[in-house]
């Protein structure tokens, strides 16, 4: 397979997985209660269908991009795209509420298989200085899909019912799945993956070194007759780190289901569980041999820094939504769709502004570009606090604006970070962490502006938690000058100048 056919595949099912998630997590919004009275549920249940998704989703996005790390990226993403449609069509014809509360269950652990490989396989397809117009453009996809899932999801709820809208993300899915299984991934034959130099003895499918291996626990035959080393299935778990993966999906489950119904009955003892364990994920990667998360990923840092922001603007971005909506509604006493068309202006400057952020990186540095976007979302947040502005049309759009052009610089430019950054073996971890960040903001926005809507402190505060981001910005990369002068070096004829990465 050429490395342009790659690429194309690559990017087009990170496209599309990651738009078809968030399509599902807005057309749901609309859909709940329309489904609410059909299967006569109360609303502890419905918001099960929501809750129930975040905490597998959560819980197994590291775990998820572990997986891809060891055995392929385009691998778990078609399993994840293929259990990710089949529950989407469950769902389309549940019975009950208990039924549609599983499936989503279903859907969770699905899309925690496949969101993280979106970003594992970029990582793997394009070079590192080529990376961020990719992601840009995996943004940018997130955002028109985000902007579009209210209005799909109105439209065909109200001409076919809520059911109509599980079925959206169903084709998609399964025609990207089945373009993985079909295009093999670059550097894997015979289901083995190339971990690079230094690395196959550590790989639990590494290949056969210089034709032999022994190993006391059994082996398999070479081409040449000889025994070869056939790692056992428990030094594959081993490798796999499988009492970490519990320990942190407990935390990360624990932490949303607790942060996700407020203030209500069992949400101290939720928390309390996730600092239990959390704590005791901790202690468990400084001993295990092979942990979950490489020691390099937790250490203060780029990576570290990255991760930072993207939960610092997911956290403000969701939270102000939260507060507008209601703002909006209750305060303003306006209608849904007028309510959504004063926040259009955010989605559109997302869209827009994902692949400015990606040139603009690359000229004056990761730093510059989302400190200026943490900036303008904190703005943009402030400006939306106050009451002149709320009463305004186009003074909310503009505020909305400056909110989606700050959030899009950040989310691409951190994201390349994190991406980019990361060991190559560790993308699909990278990318797991990634989108942790990404789900775990939302949960933290949502709960703080639930806790602070009454008193009217709500988006001071979430401009607070936006400007949070800044220090984290403040210490990703700058540009590299070096890279730029080494390529204004190369005349024709001579050899290129060696890839100096930022």
């Amino acid at each position: 397979m050429t490395g342009r056919l790659g690429r194309r595949v690559a990017l087009t099912c990170s496209v599309v997985g990651a738009s078809v998630v968030a399509l599902d997590g807005t057309v749901l919004t609309i859909a709940q209660p329309v489904l609410q009275r059909d299967l006569g549920a109360d609303t502890g249940q419905v918001q099960w269908t929501s809750t129930g998704y975040l905490v597998a989703v959560a819980g197994l996005l590291v775990f998820a991009g572990r997986l891809g790390d060891r055995y392929g990226h385009r691998r778990v993403f078609a399993l994840g795209c293929l259990g990710f449609a089949l529950a989407s069509a469950g769902i389309a014809a549940a019975p009950g509420i208990g039924w549609v509360v599983a499936l989503r269950v279903v859907q969770g652990v699905s899309g925690a298989l496949l969101q993280p490989a979106t970003l594992g396989m970029l990582r793997g397809a394009y070079p590192p200085e080529r990376l961020g117009m990719p992601v840009a453009v995996r943004t940018s996809a997130i955002g028109l899909a985000a902007a579009a899932g209210p209005l799909a999801g109105g439209v065909l709820v109200d001409a076919y019912g809520w059911r109509a809208v599980f079925l959206i993300g169903v084709v998609p899915t399964l025609a990207v799945a089945l373009l993985c299984l079909a295009v093999p991934e670059p550097g894997r034959t015979a289901g083995t993956r190339t971990a690079g130099k230094g690395t196959q003895d550590r790989m639990p499918d590494s290949g056969v070194s210089d034709g032999v291996r022994r190993d006391e626990r059994g082996g398999a035959r070479t081409a040449r007759g000889e025994t070869a080393r056939v790692p056992s299935v428990r030094a594959a778990l081993r490798s796999l780190d499988l009492s970490g993966a519990a320990l942190l999906a407990l935390a990360l489950a624990a932490l949303v289901q607790g942060l996700a119904h407020g203030p209500a009955a069992g949400t101290l003892p939720a928390l309390a569980v996730a600092t239990v364990a959390a704590t005791a994920f901790l202690r468990h990667e400084r001993r295990a041999p092979q942990p979950l998360l490489p020691p390099e990923m937790l250490r203060p840092g780029p990576v570290a820094a990255g991760l930072g922001a993207l939960l610092a603007v997911s956290a403000a971005l969701s939270g102000t939504v939260f507060t507008a909506t209601f703002l909006f509604q209750d305060s303003l006493g306006l209608d849904p769709l007028p309510t959504a068309l004063r926040m259009v202006p955010l989605a559109l400057l997302m869209i827009v502004c994902a692949p400015l952020s990606a040139v603009l990186a690359k000229r004056v540095g990761a730093r510059t570009t989302a400190t200026g976007g943490a900036v303008l979302l904190a703005a943009g947040v402030l400006l939306l606090a106050r009451p002149e502005v709320t009463g305004s049309g186009f003074a909310t759009g503009s505020a909305a604006a400056l909110i989606g052009a700050g959030f899009g610089a950040v989310m691409v430019t951190a994201t390349s970070v994190v991406v980019h950054r990361a060991p190559e073996e560790h993308a699909g971890v990278a990318g797991g962490l990634q989108q942790t960040a990404m789900n775990t903001g939302p949960v933290l926005g949502v709960a703080l502006a639930s806790l602070l809507l009454a008193s009217g402190t709500a988006l001071p505060a979430l401009a607070a938690v936006a400007a949070l981001a800044i220090p984290a910005t403040l210490s990703l990369p700058r540009a590299d000058r070096k890279a730029g002068h080494a390529r204004e070096a190369v005349t024709p004829g001579s050899a290129p100048a060696p890839n100096v990465r930022s």
